[in-house]
């Protein structure tokens, strides 16, 4: 018998959670982003947590609402988006963070799930991100504290390329659409940008699921055994979605052909 990995609550799937945790999280924006679970970590009180995540949310909504309080201590992330306190606190010295291509930051998580610990990618080489110098901290008044140091850069068949490390956290926070029981998930359309990846770097995986079903197994996108723990929503809490930028559209009759 393959085990019942679902939780009753949230909370309870993090009650291991400690100050100083590191986190994968899935997510692009306000897509696929682990609501309730983010919620839950933020009521736990856990602070000066390292997340790993494409980026940290917008200001009062997904990562933004721990990044406002203050328990995020570092992020590895690819942008830094439309977030303005993200900026202020980097800006400040107050948030350590590393910027790094989406692509690398895509293959660094699953990497670091399929037990592989570095790789070579010509992204990054000739700038900052591959002979250092990026600012990882500023101080208050705006130079660089801590800079990123350079990497490894070795040619292959003519071509150079830099070495990353993979990326293995403590927990990983996602989304899916739909789930069974033994943490077998399936993502819906965009949603299944980086919470694949960010489950597989977990070393304690935690899923929120939108819907608990027998799956078959031709439409399973993340195997369950990457994950440990499930939490079913609500059908309000399924129904809670942000839309990070509403964009509206003038109705066909008001439109103008501009040539």
């Amino acid at each position: 018998m393959r085990r019942d990995k679902v939780v009753a609550t949230a909370a309870e799937a993090l009650a291991d959670v400690h100050d100083g945790a590191s986190f994968a999280v899935g997510g692009f924006g306000l897509s696929g982003i682990p609501n309730v679970l983010i919620q839950a970590l933020y009521d736990s009180g856990a602070t000066g947590l390292g997340v790993v995540s494409n980026n940290c949310g917008v200001d009062g909504g997904g990562l933004g609402v721990l990044l406002a309080a203050g328990r995020i201590a570092r992020v590895t992330a690819s942008y830094i988006g439309d977030n303005k306190e993200f900026a202020r606190q980097y800006l400040a010295g107050e948030l350590e963070v590393e910027l790094t291509p989406q692509g690398s930051l895509a293959e660094r998580l699953r990497a670091g799930g399929s037990g592989i610990p570095a790789f070579y990618t010509p992204a990054g080489v000739g700038t900052p991100v591959a002979e250092g110098g990026l600012p990882l901290r500023h101080n208050p008044d705006g130079s660089i504290a801590v800079a990123s140091p350079p990497k490894e850069v070795r040619e292959f068949d003519g071509r150079p390329y830099v070495l990353e490390h993979g990326i293995r956290t403590d927990f990983a926070l996602v989304r899916a659409a739909k789930g069974d029981r033994h943490g077998n998930l399936v993502f819906n359309k965009s949603s299944r940008n980086f919470n694949p990846l960010a489950a597989m770097a977990g070393r304690v995986t935690v899923a929120e699921v939108e819907e608990l079903t027998e799956l078959d197994p031709e439409e399973v996108h993340l195997p369950g055994v990457f994950v440990q723990r499930v939490v079913v929503l609500t059908p309000e809490q399924a129904a809670d979605k942000g839309i990070e930028r509403r964009t509206i559209s003038a109705p066909p009759a008001q439109r103008t052909i501009t040539e």
